[in-house]
């Protein structure tokens, strides 16, 4: 099958992947990109700004701060070709803007993944995403507690506004993958920057 990747709207990708991807929800998007074959979407793949700052300083230092994005979304259609995804992932990556040479993703552990993707297409594996506490919106989930915060003037005022609403949660750990895109000299210049050791990549426990 002849595949075509292009750019699609935010409001196309998040439509999609609200309707199939697992999670059903929203996520963060400042690049989309659709597989096409003819005019029939068979996946996209959504980049965004990662929700924590400090992930974004702790990768290669607050200087590469504001080149890091965040892979937020992969949906492929079921009864594609094998490395389907990984062909989506590949190109993509190579489509953003040359600022953004540094991209996080991650595998939710809870969903059985341990980021097989990212293993088949070079991504450096960095350990687990450490446990942090987050705060939902009962009724909303999809809604990240940062988003909250930002509009209400802090955890503070987003508890005075939603009340018993806004609960307590532990956020379950994730494989944490990176990926250094641009020249060989500026690759090697980010792994030297590079803050999260390196680690051999997790198996799937059958």
């Amino acid at each position: 099958m002849d595949f075509d990747i292009q750019r699609i709207s935010s409001k196309l990708a998040q439509e999609v992947v609200i309707r199939n991807h697992y999670l059903h929800r929203s996520a963060s998007c400042m690049f989309a990109f659709g597989l096409y074959s003819g005019l029939h979407l068979h996946g996209v793949i959504i980049y965004g700004k990662p929700a924590s700052h400090s992930l974004c300083k702790g990768i290669a230092g607050a200087e590469e701060a504001d080149k890091v994005l965040e892979l937020t979304r992969l949906w492929i259609e079921d009864g594609t070709p094998k490395n389907t995804e990984s062909f989506l992932i590949g190109n993509s990556l190579k489509m953003l803007p040359p600022k953004y040479d540094i991209v996080v993703s991650y595998a939710e552990i809870g969903a059985g993944h341990v980021g097989t993707v990212y293993q088949a297409t070079n991504w450096i594996y960095t350990g687990m995403s450490d446990r942090h506490v987050e705060w939902r919106l009962d009724g909303d989930p999809g809604k990240h507690s940062r988003h909250l915060f930002d509009q209400h003037g802090g955890i503070n005022g987003a508890k005075a506004f939603y009340g018993d609403r806004l609960e307590r949660h532990e956020r379950p750990r994730k494989h944490r993958y990176i990926f250094f895109r641009g020249s060989k000299t500026r690759r090697k210049e980010l792994m030297k920057l590079l803050r999260y050791e390196p680690k051999k990549y997790p198996k799937k426990v059958s």
